[in-house]
């Protein structure tokens, strides 16, 4: 399968706003799983899309940036590894491994890049703002955000353009004379979603409410185990009731997720009130030393 001109060129597209979506207008659709799916539905294949989005979205959930700090950039690594996963027939872990990783690290580079050329932007609005030239400010303003979508869209482009041949050529190898190292990375692939809840776990103040991580965990552990069995269960009766209408459905991770949630509102709420009577011992103290301290007229 051929990715054709119009597949190229929403993909580009999309490469070049989704950094503008992740700088300015903050409306999800510039996450890895965001991408997995609309790359997954310009190709065709929107599970494999997923599939992907949703391992990077893993692997970068503990990453941030500070002080302008660049960061691997998951979402152009997604959008390719989609592309050329459901038009060359490759494995998304390893076309996740293969050609995700390795595209999202080299994107770093470019971000670099924008950030240099977005300067120059920068400096005439210093000067814009010197001569109080307010449509100026708003002219270079707008200017600035074309580094930061060129350096996604045109290396997107690029790729999707002319590197059909050079990644087919590489899914090749990888299945052919050098299986082993495909079957590798596809182990890697798997594994780097694990990775990033490491990292995630690293930042997070996991001593502090360690409890509450043990509590979580078994109880995920415990509710899958049960409706994993019920499902077996009702598979079982199925296939010897003929006349076996009931439907048992697994734990949907929205359910786990409710439950983190609850747990979260419970200790936002106790750390609250801990704040809020703290407080208020403070303001009674300090009121009770003004208090002692104040002379009455009788005593003048």
């Amino acid at each position: 399968m051929d990715i054709l001109w119009w597949q190229v060129l929403l993909l580009s597209l999309y490469a070049g706003y989704q950094i503008l979506d992740e700088l300015q207008i903050y409306s999800s659709m510039s996450a890895p799983v965001f991408a997995g799916l609309f790359s997954g539905l310009v190709m065709g294949d929107v599970v494999t899309g997923l599939y992907i989005g949703g391992s990077l979205q893993l692997m970068v959930l503990g990453v941030g940036t500070f002080g302008g700090a660049s960061k691997i950039d998951a979402n152009s690594g997604a959008i390719l590894a989609t592309a050329f996963s459901v038009a060359l027939g490759m494995d998304p872990k390893q076309a996740v491994a293969a050609i995700a990783v390795p595209v999202a690290s080299l994107m770093i580079q470019l971000d670099i890049l924008a950030r240099f050329a977005n300067t120059f932007f920068a400096h005439r609005i210093d000067k814009n703002v010197e001569d109080m030239d307010y449509k100026a400010i708003g002219r270079n303003f707008l200017l600035g955000a074309l580094p930061w979508s060129l350096s996604r869209l045109v290396p997107v482009f690029l790729a999707l353009a002319f590197g059909g041949g050079v990644v087919e050529k590489v899914v090749t190898i990888l299945n052919g004379d050098l299986k082993w190292l495909g079957d590798g990375l596809s182990v890697a692939g798997a594994v780097l979603p694990a990775v990033g809840f490491a990292i995630l776990l690293r930042y997070l103040p996991v001593k502090k409410h360690f409890p509450y991580l043990i509590l979580g965990f078994t109880i995920t552990a415990l509710l899958t185990t049960v409706f994993s069995n019920i499902q077996l269960l009702g598979t079982s009766v199925a296939t010897v009731v003929k006349d076996f209408q009931g439907v048992f459905n697994g734990l949907p991770m929205l359910g786990v997720a409710l439950i983190g949630f609850a747990f979260a509102a419970i200790s936002y709420k106790n750390s609250s009130n801990n704040t809020s009577t703290q407080s208020q011992n403070i303001t009674k103290s300090e009121s009770g030393t003004l208090e002692e301290g104040e002379i009455d007229d009788d005593e003048i």
